[in-house]
């Protein structure tokens, strides 16, 4: 039986071959933060990180994932989850797992990236409720 390590733990996960990662995550490991939208990889609402590397994981195969699966919940601690909050940088909230996850990339890669930085590096996440102005100011002044 394969394994995944999710947020620093490692589960058995017994998925058929062409399962993707999350409907393991949301289903089989009730890791419910991790959004399902498109389903198709285009808006962003599922990213994870795998290693660190944001990753649509609406398309991503759960039988090929090799790495550290960082999903919302082991984000709940980082300081961008407070940012948001703080700015409103959400409406409905739907996108929102999926823009932190991706943000926490990003300050990861830049601690202390430009609005082009941040619009360059957001751009695969879809935000239906246009917050865009607001996402861009909680990661601007995520460490404040």
């Amino acid at each position: 039986m394969p394994e995944l390590r999710v947020n620093g733990q490692t589960y058995a996960v017994e998925a058929p071959v062409g399962r993707g990662l999350a409907a393991v995550l949301r289903d089989d490991l009730g890791l419910t933060g991790t959004k399902i939208a498109c389903n198709e990889g285009h808006c962003g609402a599922c990213t994870v990180l795998i290693d660190g590397v944001p990753t649509l994981s609406c398309i991503t195969l759960v039988h090929t994932v090799d790495g550290e699966v960082t999903t919302i919940e082991g984000l709940r601690e980082h300081p961008l989850v407070d940012s948001f909050v703080r700015h409103d940088a959400l409406q409905c909230g739907f996108c929102t797992p999926g823009q932190i996850v991706s943000a926490a990339a990003l300050v990861e890669a830049a601690p202390a990236p430009t609005p082009e930085e941040i619009r360059h590096r957001m751009a695969g996440n879809i935000c239906r409720c246009g917050a865009y102005p607001k996402i861009e100011e909680a990661i601007l002044h995520w460490r404040d």
